[in-house]
């Protein structure tokens, strides 16, 4: 088995303008799941694994509590999912997730990232049936057969599964993600998981070299920029 994969994720920043950035992300995703499932973590699956990955990512506890308060009608905004598709250099293929209060606004300037590095923008469902919706795991551990076997003991759905220097990186449906990560942890206790996201993951992988790989960093870079992007997701190896 094994599926090769490229992800633009959030990070922890150095500098405080990037690290508002991450903050921002993270608050405008914690409200939009919050408002659409409840904002008790303990109800909510999907609020609780990306309060877990925000606290991961030294998301101060205010900016959780903020955006939670917000979901509930504590603030004014009202933020919506978009995703944008089209074809960076090479023919690789791009999608670009975003939360928004103005998809005008948020397609414009996605539209302009595209255009200034000569990139091109496609209608919805251009490149999406390129991409597999899936959930993410990875830890460390060796022993690939016991942590299939438990899973598919729990009746969740694995996709694909890999082990590679002594890591072990799980594919499921974006689905059973939440799923799986409760019955690995039931299983074999407390894990670190390096990778814990649902991820658009590229069905095959486009080859870029040169200044292709320099042109599709720099979309990224600028796409990263903007406040309404969340995630950005390519098939592109270099």
């Amino acid at each position: 088995m094994g599926r090769a994969y490229q992800n633009r994720k959030l990070s922890i920043a150095k500098t405080s303008d990037q690290k508002a950035r991450v903050y921002s992300k993270y608050g405008r995703e914690i409200y939009v799941v919050a408002k659409a499932g409840g904002a008790d973590p303990s109800s909510n699956l999907a609020l609780r694994g990306l309060i877990d990955r925000a606290k991961k990512d030294q998301v101060p506890s205010h900016v959780i509590e903020k955006a939670l308060q917000k979901s509930q009608g504590a603030g004014g905004e009202d933020y919506s999912p978009a995703m944008y598709e089209g074809f960076g250099p090479g023919g690789c293929a791009v999608m670009v997730a975003c939360l928004t209060d103005n998809p005008n606004r948020t397609f414009g300037d996605v539209r302009q990232c595209f255009t200034k590095t000569k990139c091109k923008m496609g209608t919805p469902g251009t490149v999406s049936h390129m991409f597999d919706h899936l959930g993410v795991l990875s830890f460390s551990r060796n022993d690939e057969e016991a942590v299939l076997e438990a899973l598919l003991e729990a009746d969740v759905d694995v996709t694909d599964i890999e082990t590679e220097d002594g890591r072990i990186t799980l594919f499921v449906p974006h689905t059973e993600h939440y799923n799986a990560k409760q019955n690995l942890l039931e299983a074999f206790g407390e894990l670190d998981f390096q990778v814990d996201e649902i991820q658009y993951l590229g069905q095959t992988a486009v080859q870029l070299s040169g200044e292709d790989v320099d042109t599709l960093n720099r979309l990224c870079d600028m796409l990263d920029d903007l406040d309404d992007v969340q995630n950005i997701y390519h098939n592109a190896q270099f």
